[in-house]
């Protein structure tokens, strides 16, 4: 039993991953493995119950990558004189948005994990959540403004390579701080950060949980058959002009869908899908969660949108990390009623 419409049950992808799919990534971590130089500067807020930290790393290229690192105080104690490593969430946001304020994000402290809040490169300039973190990549062809088309022609000059490439060193970045337990890392994220958070999980082998929420660029294999929203807007726009290059599009989304990195991931997964979903079809989730490659589960929300707000989604997230990692802190069933998680 999937939780799944039998509409949405056994769905695939028509599409397999390029055949150097994986050395392409290989290629790109390895060419990535400079310095990270994590800074966590400890900075005055109005939280009683969490310590906040201004925090950057260096991500793809070496370009500082800006980000909140906020945890739970007191620990619990693991001796007199330090507390224990805490479980941490490393948190990637939706298309367009930035890491915003630390008041923004108190659900994971609240229940005694850190939270780890990722700006997206170049993102968040017009958004209620503003972002700290400049793209310096330059264009190398005409592009609809925006970030899906960035160097959409060279899957090398991608703008989500260097994108997917920040995700994995922020989970290094996460790993790099004392509070944090190494061994109870988890990636979440909604549409581009439910994509982004299954690169990390495909792409780091040290993520013991990953929460994937209606996910972006999955499945992309017809241009014709994207929906007119924002943002895969963008790429039909470019489509419209540069009918000459949809070849050239397709099979560089190819290095970055999802559904290929879902094929890599080990780890336990919670997907959502929210079946009114107009940005990021059920179908498309469906589709990626069925590829998954680890232990997985799935919420169906049916009267939801995309990225809609959605306490019980929240619940049933806290809950799968509580069973995953062993620990269960605040545990509650879900209510009667819900949306079938299975």
């Amino acid at each position: 039993m999937t939780g799944l419409p039998d509409a949405l049950a056994g769905l695939r992808s028509a599409r397999r991953a390029p055949a150097d799919f994986d050395a392409f990534w290989r290629d790109t971590l390895d060419s990535a493995a400079h310095p990270l130089d994590p800074v966590f500067t400890e900075v005055p807020s109005a939280l009683t119950a969490a310590t906040v930290y201004d925090t950057s790393f260096a991500g793809s290229r070496g370009h500082r990558i800006a980000a909140w690192l906020i945890v739970p105080r007191p620990a619990p104690a693991a001796g007199p004189d330090r507390p224990a490593p805490v479980p941490c969430v490393v948190q990637f946001l939706g298309y367009g948005e930035g890491r915003g304020a630390p008041l923004d994000w108190l659900l994971w402290p609240a229940v005694g994990r850190a939270v780890l809040v990722v700006d997206t490169r170049g993102q968040g300039g017009a958004n209620l959540r503003p972002g700290d973190t400049p793209d310096p990549v330059g264009a190398t062809h005409p592009q609809v403004p925006g970030f899906v088309t960035r160097g959409v022609l060279d899957p090398a000059g991608y703008y989500y390579r260097d994108a997917y490439v920040d995700a994995v060193r922020a989970v290094d970045t996460a790993l790099a701080h004392p509070a944090v337990d190494p061994g109870r890392i988890v990636v979440s994220g909604c549409s581009q950060g439910g994509l982004l958070a299954l690169a990390a999980a495909a792409l780091h082998g040290r993520v013991a949980a990953a929460l994937v929420e209606s996910p972006f660029l999955c499945d992309v294999t017809d241009a014709a058959r994207l929906p007119d929203r924002q943002p895969y807007r963008e790429l039909l726009r470019f489509c419209q002009f540069h009918p000459q290059h949809v070849g050239r599009v397709l099979d560089t989304l190819a290095y970055f869908d999802g559904v290929a990195l879902a094929e890599r991931a080990a780890c336990p997964a919670l997907f959502s899908l929210a079946m009114r979903d107009q940005v990021c079809s059920p179908a498309s989730v469906a589709t990626t969660y069925h590829h998954y490659a680890g232990p997985k589960r799935i919420g169906v929300w049916p009267f939801a949108g995309h990225a809609e707000p959605n306490g019980y989604q929240r619940r049933a997230e806290v809950d799968f990390v509580a069973g995953v990692l062993g620990d269960r802190p605040g545990a509650q069933a879900a209510p009667s009623g819900a949306a079938p998680v299975s």
